[in-house]
């Protein structure tokens, strides 16, 4: 993999989000206590191997320069700063103006998603064409409804439609050629240009969470999506049910990706396969694992759980909470 640079666009002004948008950049907001969009991003980076990021900024630049500085768990920061705002055309001219003809992969500063950096870029690598775009599958933004001959047979709450949509990250493997475009989005202006000359190909994990934080309704989905939610180096763990008796969490594994090899002293915990494929990996053995299987894992048995693909899986163990030793971590904290 050749050395693959980040860029974030960090330039907008968040009107619809006012008046949270007021005194901060909608990168800086924060989606779980002390933990912004922008922290996500740069958290995703990391853990894909990206060590250096462009942030491209304008409006109330010096608010994420006070927060992140030069350097974020590792990462080397720049600052690109647009004194006047020209659309996001200019800030991704800009940006690649200052990276060397190094290949980069593109975000918009107001999308959280769970994507496979690592893997988009992988692919973007491979792929014939220049430029890639992730596409994620569209959600109706309303309920619809279904009907049967003359009545009406069933009610489905904003379901994915069979449409894609532009899922706001980008991967470049060389300088675009901005012609004689200098301002607008770059999503009106270029793209279809490059489009029409079979220049960009596209990537997409179906499945995958995704939202554009751009009103305060979607803010409050993204942190209620985020009340009991925790990025990990390799994915997410959800805490669903907290009793007295027992836990229950949901683990999203991404494909290639792996937990710290870990034991624990008290939790007996069963693992429920609701979708992908892996295996767990103990000090004597690998136990593979396919949807719907389950899996017993007893106290101190030392264990990495490994995803072949993209993989959800629901564990359910007695009542301990933090009761996890971890005896080697793949990732950096």
């Amino acid at each position: 993999m050749d050395e693959t640079v980040g860029m974030i666009l960090c330039g907008g002004f968040g009107k619809r989000l006012r008046p949270v948008t007021e005194k901060i950049p909608k990168p800086l907001v924060e989606i779980k206590e002390n933990y912004t969009i922008l922290d996500k991003q740069l958290f995703d980076f990391k853990n894909a191997g990206v060590n250096e990021v462009y942030l491209l900024a304008g409006f109330l630049h010096e608010k994420i320069e006070e927060r992140f500085g030069n350097e974020f768990k590792g990462i080397e920061l720049h600052y690109v700063i647009e004194n006047e705002p020209l659309g996001t055309l200019n800030a991704i001219r800009l940006g690649m103006e200052n990276i060397n003809d190094k290949q980069c992969i593109i975000r918009n500063g107001d999308i959280v998603t769970d994507i496979n950096l690592s893997k988009m870029i992988k692919e973007g690598e491979n792929s014939d064409y220049p430029f890639s775009i992730f596409i994620t599958q569209m959600q109706s933004p309303y309920g619809i409804v279904e009907i049967t001959g003359d009545k009406l047979s069933s009610f489905k709450e904003k379901p994915l439609l069979n449409y894609y949509i532009n899922g706001g990250v980008y991967f470049s493997k060389e300088p675009l050629d901005f012609g004689e475009f200098k301002t607008g989005d770059i999503e009106k202006t270029i793209f279809p240009v490059m489009a029409k000359e079979n220049k960009i190909g596209y990537y997409k994990e179906d499945g995958l969470f995704w939202m554009a934080i751009d009103t305060n309704k979607e803010l409050e989905a993204i942190k209620k999506e985020y009340s009991n939610k925790t990025d990990k180096p390799w994915g997410y763990e959800k805490l669903l049910i907290a009793t007295d008796k027992y836990l229950t969490k949901e683990l999203f594994i991404k494909e290639n990706y792996q937990t710290s090899f870990h034991y624990h002293k008290k939790k007996d915990e069963t693992m429920y396969i609701l979708k992908g494929a892996g295996y767990i990996e103990f000090e004597d053995r690998k136990e593979y694992f396919d949807k719907n299987d389950i899996i017993t894992i007893e106290p101190y048995q030392k264990h990495t759980i490994v995803a072949r693909e993209n993989t959800i899986l629901h564990e359910i163990s007695t009542p301990y909470l933090n009761d996890t030793t971890r005896v080697k971590d793949y990732y950096t904290r």
